[in-house]
């Protein structure tokens, strides 16, 4: 069983509150979606799956319907002690906490092979799922649904207006696609725009350290208008372009994952 928009409705009048903007706090009010995304995650009995954002539960439920080994994190305190209501007499694990200062090796109990789904508050989905790639490597799966807009950014490729510094940062972690829209229809309240589930799957990644790689990347992206040579003058000579294979006059878009780590290892070394 999953929740209604009545059920949402219902449990937030039970505590006397309303959704909290500053929390990005839209609840999923359709079982369908929630059974969707469930369905998406692949996961069942013997999986472990951490949800973040949980809020109400209503995606909590449809995966601990899969029978998975569930653990929801959600921030908010108030919401957090309906959460442990609604998912009482079940095997789920509810953990207040800030996703974005939780201690990941102690919620994960040191296993490896958890699978990440969630509904992702949208002022902290790009940094969390960056930080959980460049940190935290028992997660290595995941399936987002975050607004469209930064969707289409963790998917983009090069030479495309939304390839940015966290496609580079993705493609260099994972592969990761676009599975599915979320009209706005399904949510209490109802945001402004469309969201979007992206899965992003663990590969194993390039040699090329990742701190070089990305301080040169966000270097280049800092000023996405101007060719390589300009953004990157003070890093970059025009030998280690030539050694790199790589036009200075290029734009940082138009560099992949490859590219990037190329001329990273010619400037490292």
């Amino acid at each position: 069983m999953t929740h209604s928009r009545q059920a949402i409705r219902a449990l937030l009048d039970g505590i006397g509150t309303a959704p909290r903007r500053g929390l990005g706090q839209n609840f999923v009010a359709d079982p369908n979606t929630v059974r969707r995304i469930a369905r998406l995650a692949g996961v069942g009995p013997g999986d472990r799956v951490v949800e973040i954002g949980a809020g109400l539960g209503s995606l909590t439920l449809a995966l601990a319907e899969t029978g998975a080994q569930v653990t929801a994190v959600e921030v908010d305190p108030r919401i957090a002690d309906v959460l442990r209501d609604v998912m009482s007499g079940t095997p789920v694990t509810v953990i207040e906490a800030d996703a974005m200062t939780l201690d990941w090796s102690t919620v994960l109990g040191g296993d490896d092979h958890w699978t990440l789904v969630a509904n992702l508050p949208y002022n902290i989905a790009t940094p969390l799922v960056c930080d959980l790639l460049d940190a935290v490597p028992a997660i290595d799966r995941l399936l987002v649904m975050v607004q469209r807009e930064v969707a289409e950014r963790f998917v983009a490729d090069p030479g495309s207006k939304q390839y940015g510094a966290v496609s580079v940062k993705i493609a260099y972690w994972a592969t990761a696609r676009l599975v599915g829209i979320v009209p706005p229809s399904v949510f209490v309240p109802r945001p402004n725009v469309e969201s979007a589930l992206v899965e992003i799957v663990r590969r194993k990644p390039p040699a090329t350290d990742p701190t070089a790689l990305f301080s040169l990347v966000r270097t280049a992206f800092g000023q996405r208008r101007k060719m390589l040579r300009r953004s990157l003058a003070e890093r970059v000579s025009s030998e280690q372009f030539a050694a790199a294979a790589i036009a200075p006059e290029a734009r940082p878009e138009q560099l992949d994952v490859g590219a990037w780590c190329r001329l990273t290892e010619v400037v490292s070394s």
